[in-house]
């Protein structure tokens, strides 16, 4: 770890920056949104690091960022904006929308962390986040990232004098690890003495051993007022603390200068970090770094059920040497022929199983050369699969199935998915039939094993925005406030009875507006449409969505049939050909789709009967309803520019 990378999210002045950098650490990308703290960090980072500022790798708005175009790192470092859930504000936690979206902006810090996958973070916040909204807003942190991000999750309030800096500054030092494990037993560094008082910041006798707080602008306050923070007995006379006091007690070098006037260096020290104690707690995450790759290779055998189905078909077809095609319920379709199966692989393994007669497979290396063949009614039949597909239904979270080792085993390979979470082929077959012959064919998986899957899953980049008309912001928290069990439907009825009305702006990521516009230029109006339908009415299907969307006023001047080969066409390209994070180039990834129905039978699709496919997933994709809070919509926000907006999520499920 003395070569590593990290990325410094809402970096403010750098605290993170000198901290991780001492420590060994180079920072490949930044994000700042502030124009005097971005002003003061390049000047002082731009000399030593001058590829982060010629690469276009520091950002100002963090709600930019495409976590898919980040470059690689292993540690994510952030302290997130405190206001939202500090004593001195509002509190509204992420409900906090009134500047912006600075209250709900630790969800981008999640989708990053979901993307890039790092190794570890490092994220600072106040310390009344810990008891914020009676504790409810830090289970939400803890439990995302525990239990949907699959990092292990270790807390402590810090004050600054706990690694020997002067000053009292307690704030909430969040670390954590990807794939921890059994070795989940990190800890804060112990305490140390101060290394120097304030009677050596003031180079004085000050009345003080240990500072105040530093905070951020505010009136200050006579002496021996108990609100007092920024004034101090110094040779006994009363003196106000300046930036050269406030540098050091935040642990900035002498060398660290300020481009700005007095009144900004001092609000950007009072918002930054105590180096002194990143760095302290930094040294003790790395060093835990250290000792987690046998662990890390250990979990790699722990998967979710989404990841088991995969390995299942997998098996599945090796056994069943083919793929029976379906209609638009799932059931075979008897007017096609099923495709002869002669090879199973993925992207992800050099090995090849190639079907042959009298049930052998012969597992082959194209590349060196070896091949074995190998009788699979040794080790797989229907009711190995049948007990397989048991398995990953009672199966909870990540969990292990060491029958798959068994059966990997004796093939001598390791059967893994292709690519990568960006990868739209699953499995990649050799087909045949009376249509069609193909030798390395990718095909997709869904499986209803579990819950039932997804199409297109909830993120930042599939938030719609509307622009709200005539409302005032007086109402924002009249509305944001509101919290039933259909709250989303509540507050779009509130907002209309206010006088507000809704008009499509944009889709939140430029990716997902390009994405929807090279399938036809109108459905990003077409599903922002049927997305306030779908939250308003509750339709959730999108035959029946769209139907009712046409009949309450078709104003996209065309007719209904003509909408339905659009959206078919979505759904189609969604699932075969682009990712909502990235640019596509209007290809199909992959041409088919195994379907592994709750009973371990599957069957597929495939282009060639595209009007199956298109009508299944016409009559069988819904709407859905993913986390509020999670990915950031539904409540009201006025912006840097004045007006008010309201985010809406599309979330597809079969």
């Amino acid at each position: 770890m003395n070569d590593f990378k990290f990325i410094d999210l809402f970096a403010g002045i750098g605290g993170f920056h000198i901290a991780m950098e001492e420590l060994g650490g180079k920072c490949v990308f930044s994000s700042e949104i502030d124009p005097f703290a971005r002003k003061t960090y390049e000047h002082n980072f731009k000399k030593k690091n001058p590829d982060l500022f010629k690469s276009g790798m520091f950002n100002d708005d963090i709600r930019k960022i495409n976590p898919i175009d980040l470059p690689d790192f292993d540690i994510l470092c952030a302290g997130f904006p405190c206001q939202p859930f500090s004593q001195a504000g509002y509190k509204r936690g992420f409900n906090d929308t009134h500047k912006s979206e600075r209250g709900n902006l630790f969800f981008n810090i999640v989708e990053i962390l979901e993307a890039k996958n790092p190794q570890a973070f490092f994220l600072e916040n106040v310390r009344g986040i810990v008891n914020h909204d009676n504790g409810n807003t830090f289970k939400v942190i803890s439990d995302v990232i525990e239990n949907e991000l699959r990092y292990s999750f270790h807390y402590q309030v810090v004050k600054a004098s706990d690694y020997g800096l002067p000053q009292l500054r307690p704030r909430t030092f969040m670390i954590g690890f990807k794939n921890e494990g059994v070795l989940s037993n990190f800890s804060f560094p112990p305490k140390v003495p101060l290394k120097f008082n304030m009677s050596d910041v003031w180079e004085g006798d000050c009345s003080r051993e240990i500072g105040f707080t530093l905070r951020v602008g505010g009136r200050g306050s006579n002496i021996n007022d108990r609100r007092n923070w920024d004034s101090y007995l110094v040779n006994g006379e009363v003196k106000k603390i300046m930036p050269k006091q406030a540098r050091k007690m935040q642990g900035f070098p002498e060398s660290f200068e300020f481009p700005v006037p007095n009144t900004q260096a001092m609000k950007q020290l009072g918002n930054s970090v105590a180096v002194d104690a990143i760095k302290a707690c930094g040294k003790a995450m790395i060093a835990h770094l250290e000792t987690l790759t046998t662990t890390r290779e250990n979990m790699a055998n722990t998967k979710n059920k989404g990841e088991w189905t995969e390995l299942y078909s997998f098996l599945k077809v090796l056994n069943d040497k083919k793929l029976m095609l379906a209609d638009k319920k799932l059931n075979i379709n008897n007017n096609l022929d099923h495709f002869n199966v002669t090879k199973v692989t993925t992207l992800n393994i050099e090995e090849s199983c190639y079907l042959l007669e009298d049930d052998f497979v012969l597992v082959k290396n194209d590349i060196t050369g070896f091949e074995k063949n190998i009788r699979v009614s040794d080790f797989l039949n229907s009711n190995v699969l049948k007990e397989l597909a048991g398995l990953i239904r009672s199966g909870s979270k990540t969990f292990n199935i060491p029958e798959f080792d068994i059966i990997q085993d004796k093939l001598g390979i390791s059967i893994t998915k292709g690519g990568s979470s960006n990868q739209k082929a699953d499995i990649v077959l050799g087909i045949n039939n009376n249509q069609i012959s193909k030798e390395d064919e990718g095909f997709g998986i869904k499986s209803y094993l579990g819950s039932k899957p997804t199409l297109l899953n909830a993120s930042g980049n599939t938030n719609f925005i509307f622009e709200i008309l005539n409302l005032q912001p007086n109402n924002i928290d009249n509305v944001n406030s509101i919290n039933t069990r259909t709250k989303l439907k509540d507050r779009i009825e509130k907002i209309h009875t206010l006088g507000g009305s809704f008009k499509f702006s944009k889709i939140e990521t430029e990716s997902m507006e390009y994405n929807l516009s090279m399938v036809d230029s109108l459905i990003p109006e077409i599903i922002s449409t049927m997305l306030l339908e779908f939250y308003l009415n509750r339709t959730n299907a999108i035959s029946s969505n769209l139907e009712n969307v046409f009949n309450k006023g078709n104003k996209f001047n065309t007719d209904l049939i003509s909408l339905q080969v659009k959206v078919k066409r979505l759904l189609v390209s969604i699932l075969l050909g682009f990712f909502a994070g990235k640019k596509w180039d209007g290809s199909y990834v992959s041409n088919g789709t195994i379907v592994v129905k709750d009973t371990g039978e599957q069957v597929g699709f495939h282009i060639i009967d595209k009007d199956s496919l298109e009508n299944y997933l016409f009559e069988n994709i819904k709407f859905d309803i993913p986390s509020t809070t999670r990915h950031r919509y539904g409540n009201l926000i006025l912006e840097n520019d004045g007006n008010i907006y309201f985010k809406l999520n599309m979330q597809l499920r079969f």
